[in-house]
């Protein structure tokens, strides 16, 4: 019988407990991993649309919509207005959310170490390779 969905639960569970435990000890209140995939992104862009965060880690928008709002409440992404279209609103990283990415990048990279320490090199790029597959 495959168990694959429900190891990539317990993965996932897991993970996330590892995560919350990281943001307790370093001091951060009010953020959960759900924050991780959005502050990710702004890590890398800092500065974009609602669509285009919700595209890029594959959530609905009103789903992004309260995650941002969630972020944007803890003071880590604030809204601005595009000079060019009233219409369009960029979601950029605040100073504190700045501050953060050093904890930010050490917990993820804590976290990998921690999912991929009885695999071998070969063995963590083929998990990738067939995880994303199954994507």
């Amino acid at each position: 019988m495959k168990q694959t969905l429900s190891l990539i639960s317990k993965i996932h569970e897991k993970g996330n407990r590892f995560i919350i435990e990281q943001l307790k000890a370093n001091g951060i209140e009010g953020l959960v991993p759900s924050h991780g995939d959005i502050l990710a992104y702004l890590y890398c862009c800092e500065k974009c649309t609602m669509k285009e965060i919700a595209e890029k880690i594959h959530r609905t928008k009103a789903t992004v919509t309260v995650l941002v709002d969630k972020l944007e409440a803890l003071d880590f992404v604030s809204r601005e207005k595009s000079l060019n279209d009233n219409r369009v609103t960029f979601i950029v990283l605040t100073d504190k959310a700045k501050k953060f990415r050093k904890i930010f990048e050490k917990i993820s990279y804590d976290l990998n170490e921690m999912l991929h320490k009885n695999l071998t090199d070969k063995d963590s790029e083929l998990l990738d390779a067939l995880l994303k597959k199954m994507i």
